[in-house]
């Protein structure tokens, strides 16, 4: 295994999640769910910019033009950077006020694929929608726990899932015009000791690189073979998502956590909630933006 290297951007997130890159803007974005915060970090000056938000915020990701995309409780928006509105855009499970979003991504079609649970963490409460340009979210699969992360292979051929207490990468046949999805295998087992798989992203060798949430680290894991390939270990129990970035793709921006620690755990792993930047020999893909 590789020793990595890695750069600290303090942030010290309760439950740090979603990083995404926007390349226009070269710069990172990423939250804290529970907290209501939106960063951006700017790779050339090394500023980061915090707005917050009077909801759990789960995601972020591009939209259109100056627009990013935000799941904020059970509701999606679009979120102007210039003058700070929100436009509400969906709204899901309005029958179950106890869930909230989770993970999303887009797809090639510009769909936005978002997941829910519980906050109770109720099992088999939480769904995965697709939502299209008809801003009608439709249901893709149910009976979930943990709905967290996805990755598309770059024929488009292969969807990702992880829905984390099952400590499983499900494979799914992928049809990118219906966006219909179909069970095709367990791509990956994680085994106990790893911790759970959280967020993810995919290099472009068809890697999955996976946050380890109580696994202290970025695994990354051959979905072909089921085989675990390399790891960056990180300083901090709960490592929560990565993603690719920077001008050549291959600055791997990974988020953490500071939930379920106690006070003795936060002082023997100050760094927890922070985010980590680590340079690798991989490149990813650039984040599909949502055409919503």
């Amino acid at each position: 295994m590789d020793r990595y290297n890695f750069t600290t951007i303090p942030a010290q997130c309760f439950l740090g999640e979603s990083p995404y890159w926007h390349a226009t803007r070269k710069s990172f974005f990423w939250v804290d769910i529970e907290n209501g915060k939106l960063f951006e970090y700017y790779l050339a000056t090394e500023k980061t910019l915090v707005k917050s938000f009077p909801y759990r915020l789960t995601l972020v990701l591009e939209g259109k033009g100056n627009e990013m995309i935000l799941a904020l409780d059970r509701k999606i928006a679009s979120y102007d950077l210039d003058t700070e509105k929100l436009y509400w855009l969906a709204e899901v499970e309005l029958d179950l006020p106890l869930n909230r979003f989770n993970d999303g991504k887009c797809d090639a079609k510009g769909r936005l694929w978002i997941g829910t649970l519980s906050t109770k963490f109720t099992q088999g409460s939480g769904s995965l929608y697709r939502v299209d340009k008809d801003l009608k979210p439709e249901k893709q699969l149910d009976e979930l726990t943990i709905s967290n992360g996805m990755a598309w292979t770059e024929d488009n051929q292969t969807f990702y899932f992880i829905d984390t207490p099952t400590r499983q990468i499900k494979a799914y046949k992928f049809d990118l015009e219906s966006g219909k999805i179909e069970f095709d295998r367990i791509a990956i087992e994680i085994p106990e000791e790893l911790g759970f798989p959280d967020g993810m992203c995919i290099d472009q060798e068809g890697m999955l690189w996976v946050a380890h949430y109580g696994g202290a680290g970025v695994y990354r894991w051959n979905p072909i073979t089921g085989k675990l390939v390399e790891k960056i270990d990180l300083p901090v129990p709960h490592i929560t998502s990565c993603t690719f970035g920077g001008e050549n793709l291959d600055m791997l921006l990974i988020t953490t956590a500071q939930e379920n620690m106690s006070s003795e755990q936060l002082k023997e792993y100050p760094l927890s909630g922070d985010v980590f930047m680590v340079k690798t020999v991989s490149r990813g893909y650039l984040s599909y933006p949502c055409k919503l």
